[in-house]
């Protein structure tokens, strides 16, 4: 098990940015397939984005394809989920998963992930 937490949330206006981090407290991030999840009010938690331990395999949700980048620093600890041209459907809570990197489950499946941070509010709104 893993001990996650997201930081950067905040309240931005449509086409604003937005950079958030997940960090793993206590032990080292580098051996865990990390993923971006959000759950907006009503609706299913929905798969944002994903990147392998290496870093060598990125996935994205239809809906932020072209407009969020993920990427790690394995250095820092950190996966950062870059978020441009925000939209107000963007509007949720962004929950940082983690697998370990030997389980090689779908990374866009969410049983794949026993491990969640509490997440952190991202706001669009005019």
């Amino acid at each position: 098990q893993v001990q996650l937490e997201e930081s950067g949330g905040g309240m931005v206006q449509p086409g604003g940015s937005l950079s958030l981090s997940c960090r793993a407290v206590g032990r080292t991030l580098s051996m865990y397939h990390v993923a971006w999840w959000r759950q907006s009010l009503g609706k299913e938690r929905e798969f944002v984005a994903a990147i392998s331990w290496k870093g060598d395999e990125i996935y994205y949700g239809e809906s932020v394809k072209g407009r969020f980048s993920i990427s790690r620093d394995n250095f820092e600890n950190t996966v950062t989920l870059q978020s441009n041209n925000l939209k107000p459907e963007d509007t949720a809570v962004y929950y940082c998963a983690a697998q370990f990197w030997s389980k090689r489950e779908s990374p866009t499946v969410r049983e794949s992930y026993p491990n969640w941070g509490p997440g952190t509010q991202v706001t669009v709104s005019p």
